[in-house]
């Protein structure tokens, strides 16, 4: 199982976000590196969730946010490591939308959020033959990154 470390203050940042767009989803970019110990989230960077039809259970990012999120990566020395999303309402398990909409490589953090609920956080791969994501290892750290 692959492993996501990522600071405790990321972490509430994308619980807030959840908090702030509930009942609709919330995105997002997570912005790091992989190293041997495996993949670090350094910075996030909210996105406006473009889905039109049905924002409370779907996100959509556009082609111009992927490409603002590589720059701003870029920009820090860092890559564009994955995606956030929360679930309104709803448990911190990609959906089969997510796994169709999904790309190989990238940790897909999910949060689930509702009122009154305490959020889960969850991380997930899409395996290379897209059949199915795999869970991936969530490690809060505490402190500046390194």
């Amino acid at each position: 199982m692959s492993t996501l470390r990522i600071r405790a203050e990321l972490v509430e940042q994308i619980h807030q976000h959840a908090a702030e767009t509930y009942p609709q989803e919330c995105c997002g970019a997570l912005l790091g590196r992989d190293d041997p110990e495996g993949r670090e989230v350094l910075a996030l960077l909210p996105l406006p969730n473009r889905q039109q039809e049905s924002p409370r259970n779907r996100f959509v990012v556009s082609a111009e946010d992927v490409r603002a999120a590589e720059r701003v990566a870029l920009q820090q020395g860092l890559e564009l490591v994955g995606w956030y999303h929360s679930h309104p309402d709803h448990p911190a398990q990609p959906s089969t939308f997510d796994r169709e909409h999904a790309w190989p490589w990238y940790s897909y953090v999910i949060v689930s959020s509702g009122a009154g609920a305490k959020p889960e956080l969850t991380c997930w791969r899409l395996a290379d033959d897209r059949s199915r994501f795999e869970p991936e290892a969530v490690v809060t750290m505490a402190g500046a990154p390194r």
